[in-house]
């Protein structure tokens, strides 16, 4: 159908949007700023490309580190995903990983219920919320109100 007065409209244009990105000065000055685990956040957001909720969610079982590999899961549109793991991080994620078996032991030695699991998981397969493999790789330091059980750390700031 032919409309001649729609060969006088302008299509809208979008706006140029460019991405606000650091400078590689600027990402060593904010990282120099942290410190501990959550400089290890920081390194990992910078060198893997996680959003901040895929990092704080992440568990034992995710992390390869013989195959440097991070498995992310439900992610953005809920979606799992594999990343890289920097060689640069791996003695850091090793220390992490050592610290948080430490705590898991502790926790298993007090006898405190395991941790949150995802969906129906925890009636299909229960004890796994008991497994390292379960726990978060950055546990927060205080158990949850309710049920006792440890929840990951709720911000990366310290």
């Amino acid at each position: 159908m032919d409309l001649p007065w729609l060969d006088e409209l302008v299509r809208a244009k979008r706006p140029q949007r460019l991405p606000t990105v650091l400078t590689p000065e600027a990402v060593a000055a904010v990282l120099a700023r942290l410190d501990g685990v959550h400089q290890l956040m920081g390194r990992l957001l910078y060198g893997t490309g996680m959003r901040l909720m895929e990092c704080l969610r992440l568990r034992v079982k995710d992390v390869d580190i013989a195959r440097r590999e991070i498995t992310i899961r439900e992610g953005k549109g809920d979606k799992d995903r594999r990343t890289l793991l920097p060689a640069v991080l791996v003695p850091y994620i090793e220390r992490q990983l050592a610290a948080v078996t430490a705590l898991w032991r502790k926790d298993r030695a007090a006898g405190l219920p395991g941790v949150q699991m995802p969906d129906a998981l925890a009636r299909k397969k229960p004890g796994e919320d008991e497994s390292l493999a379960w726990f978060w790789l950055f546990p927060g330091r205080q158990l949850s109100v309710g049920p006792k059980k440890r929840h990951p750390v709720t911000s990366p700031c310290p």
